[in-house]
């Protein structure tokens, strides 16, 4: 896994696994889910991450992702 974070777009992406990106599904507002060919989550991406790391009341479980995404 790893993480990147691009300050001047605020931007936080979590890339579970390589491969290229075939689609994508918005879990919520500013959360996508980048998925492979065969549907398997590669990243998910975090639009304005400042703003929603600074979230107390954001949290989501790996499963719960898996589970909104239809893994």
């Amino acid at each position: 896994m790893k993480i990147k974070y691009s300050p001047d777009a605020d931007i936080l992406v979590i890339e579970l696994r390589s491969g290229k990106p075939k689609d994508s599904r918005d879990l919520c507002e500013g959360i996508i889910v980048h998925l492979s060919a065969k549907g398997e989550p590669l990243e998910i991406e975090v639009l304005d991450a400042s703003k929603v790391i600074q979230k107390k009341d954001v949290e989501v479980s790996m499963e719960d992702l898996f589970t909104e995404v239809g893994v």
